[in-house]
């Protein structure tokens, strides 16, 4: 038998204090970690996107899967436009659509709506607010979400004798969620021609 070069070294045998000191460290360790997880309904999926919001677990509501309160009688709704963001800061996105009666001709007033997916799995989307409502009687262009406001342009009349086809008056608007409801605000004055 040779014996080694080096002497024995003390902490090559290891003693229950050891074992004890190591279990106590790796329970601390599990402890730690276990306190340290997020929240599971405040934790995100991936990292945040270009806008800083978090990417939704699901997708916006689908716009034609809603029954609008629009009185359109044979001829239907028809979507003229939609946008899609996050409006009120929950980080599932809304989806905004512009409505208006299906009449085939001439310019029907449109109606601009909030949807949000519903609490129940497999449920239409509920329509949550009437940004513009069609008794205003206005059409609606340019519409758009961006960092959690909805934009568009009004276009209406300045009388009765204004011809339908032809609006003569245009409102820059803007709805942001304040408060537990949206508010609009003019984006470059009163209505102008």
């Amino acid at each position: 038998m040779q014996n080694a070069a080096v002497p024995e070294l003390a902490h090559t045998h290891a003693r229950p204090v050891h074992w004890l000191a190591t279990a106590a460290a790796m329970a601390a360790v599990v402890a730690l970690a276990g306190w340290l997880q997020p929240d599971a309904a405040k934790a995100s999926q991936g990292a945040p996107g270009p806008s800083g919001a978090h990417p939704a677990a699901a997708p916006a509501p689908d716009a034609a899967a809603v029954a609008y309160p629009l009185e359109c009688g044979p001829v239907g709704t028809r979507i003229v436009a939609r946008a899609q963001g996050d409006l009120d800061g929950d980080g599932n996105p809304e989806t905004v659509a512009v409505v208006q009666c299906d009449a085939g001709s001439g310019t029907p007033p449109s109606g601009v709506y909030v949807l949000t997916r519903s609490a129940v799995r497999g449920a239409p989307p509920r329509l949550v607010a009437t940004l513009a409502d069609p008794a205003e009687k206005l059409g609606v262009s340019d519409l758009s979400v961006q960092e959690g406001a909805v934009t568009a342009t009004l276009h209406g009349y300045s009388s009765s004798s204004v011809p339908r086809c032809c609006p003569d008056q245009v409102r820059h608007v803007k709805w942001r969620w304040q408060g537990g409801k949206f508010v609009r605000s003019t984006r470059s004055g009163a209505l102008a021609a």
